[in-house]
């Protein structure tokens, strides 16, 4: 088996030691990126929701563009959501801010109950870029 190739961004915040997880993983042509959510420097949550969102959205920014990928490359979103029915007009006003227009990656949002003290996280699946000699 070959070792994980782990891809973390220049600013890594204290949850990636904390909870013992990479922010992504290189496995072919393919990036798994973890779940990112609107932490802090020190890894606490932001209190406000919608800073919190758009916290996660930097975060999974920085973790794409640390392995050569940014939001086009997405093809698959999964997030999570403690309060989907208060939440969605937010998170969507930042996803259009954050993705852009069509066509747009496959989403699926889930509803939960616990994000160990956060309101909102995001995982996705990329296509890494061709590299070029």
């Amino acid at each position: 088996m070959t070792k994980r190739d782990a891809v973390f961004p220049a600013n890594r915040h204290a949850l990636y030691d904390l909870h013992q997880y990479s922010p992504a993983i290189r496995s072919g042509d393919l990036l798994f990126v973890s779940g990112q959510v609107g932490s802090r420097d020190d890894g606490s949550p932001e209190p406000d929701f919608a800073r919190q969102v758009k916290l996660a959205f930097a975060n999974l920014r920085d973790v794409l563009q640390a392995a050569g990928c940014s939001f086009d490359d997405v093809v698959d979103v999964t997030s999570f959501h403690t309060d989907p029915e208060k939440q969605l007009e937010t998170v969507m006003a930042v996803r259009a801010q954050e993705i852009g227009e069509a066509p747009w990656p496959t989403w699926t949002a889930i509803g939960v109950t616990w994000l160990a003290g956060f309101d909102f996280e995001i995982k996705v699946i990329a296509r890494l870029p061709a590299k070029t000699n």
